[in-house]
C-alpha cells in the first residue's frame, strides 16, 4: 500500500518548493540601489526605516561603500553632503561627461530649442523678447539651454531697450558645417521682421 509520503515523492517536490530561496537583497545592494534612484541626497535615518534596520548599521554599510568607491579606477563616488547621501561622478571624469552632455548623440535638441535656434540665427543680434515674439511663446528657458551648450551666446545691449542680446557662435556654424551665416538657406522671408511685429504688439496694447 502507498502510503501519503511515497505519493509525495512520486509526484514531486510541492510548488512552494520551487521558489527561489535566498532571493532577498543584502544590505549593501539595498542600500546601493535606492542611492541609484534619489534625486537628492538621502538621509541615514530614511535608510533605516525604509530598509528596517538599525541606523549605525547603515551608517557603516555607507560609509563602506563610500570607501570603496574611492578606488583611482571608479567614475563615481558617493558623497556625504546636504545632511544625506547620493552618488556623484568623479571630478576626474568631469570634462568627459560635459562632452557627453553638451556635445553627445543623447543630447538632441528639441523642437522648441531648434525653432529657437533658427530665429536667433536669422534675426541676430536679437534679444530674448523678439525671439518669444516671434515664436508666440515664451523661450527664456530654452535660450538658456542653447547658451549653456554654446549655440548662442551675448552679443551685448540693445541701445534702445537695454535688453540683452544675443548671437550664433562659430561652434554653431561648426555643428552645421558652414563657413559662415551666409550660407544659410534663404529662411529670413518667411519671418516677421521688426515692424511688422511692432505694429502687432502695438494693436494688441
Amino acid at each position: 500500500m502507498l502510503t501519503m509520503t511515497d505519493e509525495i515523492g512520486r509526484a514531486g517536490p510541492a510548488p512552494e518548493s520551487t521558489l527561489p530561496i535566498g532571493d532577498e537583497p543584502s544590505l549593501r545592494a539595498a542600500v546601493e540601489a535606492i542611492l541609484l534612484v534619489v534625486d537628492e541626497p538621502i538621509d541615514e535615518v530614511t535608510l533605516a526605516q525604509v530598509l528596517e534596520r538599525p541606523r549605525d548599521e547603515i551608517v557603516a554599510t555607507l560609509r563602506g561603500l563610500a570607501e570603496e568607491y574611492r578606488g583611482p579606477d571608479r567614475g563615481f563616488e558617493l558623497r556625504e553632503i546636504g545632511g544625506g547621501w547620493r552618488f556623484y561622478t568623479h571630478a576626474t571624469c568631469a570634462p568627459v561627461v560635459e562632452r557627453f552632455v553638451l556635445d553627445g548623440q543623447h543630447a538632441k535638441l528639441s523642437q522648441a530649442a531648434l525653432e529657437t535656434l533658427a530665429v536667433v540665427a536669422y534675426r541676430q543680434p536679437v534679444s530674448r523678447a523678439r525671439v518669444s515674439a516671434i515664436r508666440g511663446v515664451n523661450c527664456d528657458g530654452v535660450m538658456r539651454t542653447l547658451t549653456a551648450r554654446g549655440l548662442v551666446t551675448d552679443s551685448g545691449v540693445d541701445p534702445e531697450s537695454g535688453a540683452t542680446l544675443y548671437r550664433t557662435t562659430p561652434y554653431f556654424l561648426e555643428r552645421l558645417g558652414m563657413a559662415s551665416l551666409d550660407e544659410l538657406p534663404p529662411l529670413a522671408p518667411y519671418l516677421p521682421d521688426a515692424d511688422a511685429l511692432e505694429d502687432r504688439d502695438t494693436e494688441h496694447a
